[in-house]
């Protein structure tokens, strides 16, 4: 069986939102394929499990109620067309500034030593 390899659609620091849950983030991190546990890939309901040769994303995530860290497949993520920031408190420790024009997140400008 050979290794798909793809593109990611979406990029570090755009905002997402998912395409069957109520949730939003701004991704901080990318897998090429599924690097997360067979555990948390079986708890998943079969009808809905994602395909695991695809991207993956780390989101600092929100819903209406709370603030936590998602793993999504690409097949369920939309772009967010809202423009709005999200309030997650760890959104500091990865980016430097939000880009209301083009609704994305800059990771900050490395140091030079």
């Amino acid at each position: 069986m050979s290794e798909i390899h793809r593109t990611a659609k979406f990029k570090i620091g755009q905002v997402v939102k998912h395409r069957h849950f109520a949730f939003r983030g701004v991704i901080f991190d990318v897998d090429p394929t599924f690097a997360n546990t067979e555990e948390w890939w079986l708890s998943i309901p079969e009808d809905v499990r994602p395909r695991k040769d695809q991207p993956f994303y780390h989101l600092l995530a929100e819903n209406d109620d709370s603030e936590y860290i998602a793993y999504v497949s690409e097949q369920n993520l939309l772009d967010d067309d809202s423009g709005e920031p999200v309030r997650h408190p760890q959104v500091p420790e990865f980016f430097d500034r939000f880009d209301e024009s083009q609704g994305i997140y800059h990771l900050p400008a490395r140091s030079q030593h």
